[in-house]
Order: structure tokens, then sequence, then C-alpha cells
């Protein structure tokens, strides 16, 4: 399952694959916009924590910035590794949004994202990593005349960066835990898509349990 660059993966009961945004551009509302600029990981959950709580207006500087400087990315690192997490990713250009990310909990709280940006007539896509695409596969740009489908973005973001891959790395030699393989993917976020969290439990349960069968029967 799941082995090379599938053209689509299975169907989920109550996800709805064909699903399509709008759009990813403006006319946005604030907290989409904001929340899609946004790299690091744990300034993006604080944000999304006031969004939440109403209080906007009292929302620092620091939170909206898209990306940090240097010394202010040397600074959060020093208070814990894992406040790295989404601060190296690639600085995104000025018409151009986050519309995914998965983050794990490596010991910098790594964050792999799909980026888009509105072109005249297409809409072009591009899959980034915090390691200057040292994680990804080749096949990390695509183009498309409007928002990806659900299903679309799934094989898209895959042929680029497998989630399984990195779980097999991780998580082979112990047997595929199914709980520390869930835990281990801390979030996955869209603003745009908001059944994506909920495909990849589901496809990395079904994953796992493949893989657990296929060493049961080996045994």
């Amino acid at each position: 399952m799941y082995r090379g660059i599938p053209s689509a993966f299975p169907d989920v009961p109550g996800i709805d694959l064909n699903f399509r945004p709008a759009s990813y551009f403006w006319p946005l509302d604030l907290a989409t916009h904001l929340l899609s600029r946004v790299k690091g990981a744990e300034r993006k959950a604080a944000l999304q924590r006031l969004i939440e709580g109403g209080d906007l207006g009292r929302v620092p500087e620091l939170l909206v910035s898209s990306g940090l400087l240097d010394a202010d990315r040397r600074a959060i690192g020093r208070l814990h590794p894992a406040f790295m997490g989404g601060e190296y990713l690639p600085d995104m250009a000025e018409r151009e949004v986050e519309i995914v990310r998965i983050t794990i909990a490596s010991v910098t709280q790594d964050v792999t994202s799909v980026y888009a940006k509105r072109g005249k007539n297409r809409i072009y896509y591009r899959v980034v990593d915090e390691y200057d695409g040292d994680t990804l596969s080749e096949k990390r740009t695509r183009v498309s005349t409007r928002p990806l489908s659900l299903g679309e973005l799934e094989v898209f973001f895959s042929g680029a960066w497998s989630i399984f891959d990195v779980l097999a790395m991780n998580f082979g030699v112990d047997g595929y835990d199914m709980a520390q393989m869930q835990a281990f993917v801390c979030s996955v976020e869209s603003q745009f898509y908001p059944q994506i969290e909920m495909l990849y439990r589901a496809r990395i349960g079904a994953w796992g349990e493949e893989q657990r069968a296929r060493n049961q029967a080996s045994t």
C-alpha cells in the first residue's frame, strides 16, 4: 500500500476527496489570511488560540510575522528546540500562501508544507521543507488552473514527501506501534481543507495495520 507515487489514494468513508476550496487567495477572512502566512509552528498555534479566543486586536507583531529574523529564531530556539519548528521553511513570495502543513515530533518539530502562488491564469504549487529540499523528491512542484481537490492535494504532497517513509524510518524497527505513530504526527493543518487531518489520521491507521500484518506474515 502506498508504494511509489499513486495516481489516487483509496476512498475513506466520511471524507470527500473531491472537495475543492473556492480559492486560496483574496478575498479571505483576516484569520485565514494570517494563519496561512505564519511559518513557525508554535507561533501559528499561539495565533490560533488568540483567534479562537476573539483576541485578534491584541495579537503581537511577533505572531503575525511570516518569518523571523535570524536573531529572533536563535532566541526562541534557546527556549526549546521545538520552538524552531517551521521557522526555517523558505519565505513565502508576496502572492503566496501555505495551503497545508504536516508537523512531526522530531527534536526541532520539523514542518513540511505546500505553498500556492497565484499567477495570471494558473496556480503554482511547491512543497517545501526546512532542509533546503533535502527531504523531498524531485516531484515537488505542479500547476493547476483552479484549486486542487483534497484527493489531488494528497497525491501531490505524498509524491513530494511521504509521511509513510518517515514513519517507517522511525517506527519500523519497533513494530509500527499505532499510538506512537499517531502521536509522532503532531498535526496536519490547513486553512482550506477542513478534513485533511482526519484523512491523514485514517491513512496512517490503515498503513500501520498493513505494515503490522506484513510483519506478522513474515514471522
